[in-house]
């Protein structure tokens, strides 16, 4: 059994920061065999990708709305993925999981039905 717990969301001005985390447990879960990804819904609108890392941490990958402004990572040593979030704007307010796929020989899709696990997410509101 795998579990993501995210952290770190709350309410945070226009222009603000925030780091959110994501510890990944589990009996027999290899960290390293899983691709990261941090999603968000807000309200009335489908869940849609932040950023995204692959099982080694050599690419990263972000949607148009967070580059430049968000950054993600992982600590192999900690098993802990986390997204820096910077220049925090209201239209980022939404709930934030994280969620992780399993690698395989092929390119990492990012899309969620490819994820098998997910945190319970973490609200992040940004007041104008």
């Amino acid at each position: 059994q795998v579990t993501l717990v995210d952290s770190g969301g709350g309410l945070v001005q226009t222009g603000g920061s925030l780091r959110l985390s994501c510890a990944a447990a589990g009996q027999s879960f290899h960290f390293n065999n899983f691709n990261m990804a941090w999603f968000r819904q807000a309200p009335g609108k489908e869940r849609e990708l932040a950023a995204a890392i692959t099982y080694h941490g050599g690419s990263t990958f972000y949607s148009d709305h967070v580059k430049g402004r968000f950054i993600i990572s992982r600590d192999t040593a900690k098993n802990t993925l986390y997204l820096q979030m910077n220049n925090l704007k209201p239209e980022d307010t939404a709930m934030y999981y994280c969620a992780a796929s399993e690698k395989w020989n092929g390119a990492y899709d990012y899309a969620p039905i490819y994820h098998s696990y997910w945190g319970q997410g973490t609200q992040v509101t940004v007041s104008s």
